[in-house]
């Protein structure tokens, strides 16, 4: 079996403070992300999961466009932070 790595880059207490921030959110589709991929590499007709992976990640685009455009240096840092390649720009 896969093990999940999960990433923790924010304190529980800002956890607790920050549910609705860009970052926060931005951090909750990647968990995700990377469990629905584990999952996926297991089974891979999963057509469901598939689909909802693929919902995940637009929504993190969406989430990631907004930062960019509004704060770029805490979008850099996020990215930096999480190990996600940095998505093009039309």
């Amino acid at each position: 079996m896969v093990k999940n790595s999960f990433i923790s880059v924010i304190s529980q207490k800002e956890k607790e403070e920050n549910r609705g921030s860009v970052e926060f959110q931005v951090l909750s589709f990647t968990n995700k992300i990377r469990k629905l991929t584990s999952h996926l590499e297991l089974h891979k007709k999963d057509y469901l999961s598939q689909r909802g992976l693929r919902k995940i990640l637009g929504k993190r685009q969406h989430m990631l466009a907004y930062l960019s455009k509004k704060n770029r240096v805490r979008y850099k840092e996020l990215i930096g932070q999480l190990n996600i390649r940095e998505t093009k720009t039309r």
